[in-house]
């Protein structure tokens, strides 16, 4: 098997995508935050004193997207097309699953950017609301579906 972000001396390098051919990428990624009852509704209640929890999330998951490169070594800069975050409420046990979803026509994946995107919205949750909870967990941050590329439809086994 050859590792291809490997030179000929063993040592990292950034694949060289110039001859791969441009399709339609999609990537949907989750990540989940647990917390105790009463910060969870005041989240819902909008009574956090740093404003509007799921609206800073959101907009910090899709930052996150547009700079994976500059902070995952070996992804390319790629010129997304749509990055959307959706935030799913659990009551019991309390939590908040993000779901990031990323869109590009480009010669390589978005997995990494909707990756970050959850996994960044989730921590901006627990930013926002540390000064009332401090442990909540992020918990599994996870690939839940890709599509485009050459090797095709990936979907997570629920």
């Amino acid at each position: 098997m050859t590792l291809s972000h490997f030179n000929e001396d063993k040592r990292p390098k950034m694949v060289d995508v110039s001859e791969k051919e441009a399709t339609n990428r999609k990537a949907i990624a989750a990540s989940r935050i647990s917390m105790r009852e009463e910060t969870l509704a005041l989240i819902q209640g909008g009574e956090i004193g740093k404003g509007d929890v799921l609206a800073v999330a959101q907009v910090a998951g899709i930052q996150a997207a547009k700079r994976t490169w500059e902070l995952i070594p070996m992804c390319h800069p790629i010129p997304l097309t749509g990055v959307d975050l959706a935030f799913t409420i659990e009551q019991s046990p309390p939590a908040i699953v993000v779901m990031a979803t990323v869109t590009a026509t480009y010669v390589t994946g978005v997995e990494m950017e909707a990756l970050l995107a959850a996994n960044v919205a989730a921590l901006t949750i627990y930013d926002m609301c540390k000064s009332v909870e401090k442990d909540m967990v992020i918990g599994e941050t996870f690939l839940v579906e890709k599509t485009g590329g050459k090797s095709g439809t990936y979907r997570r086994d629920v």
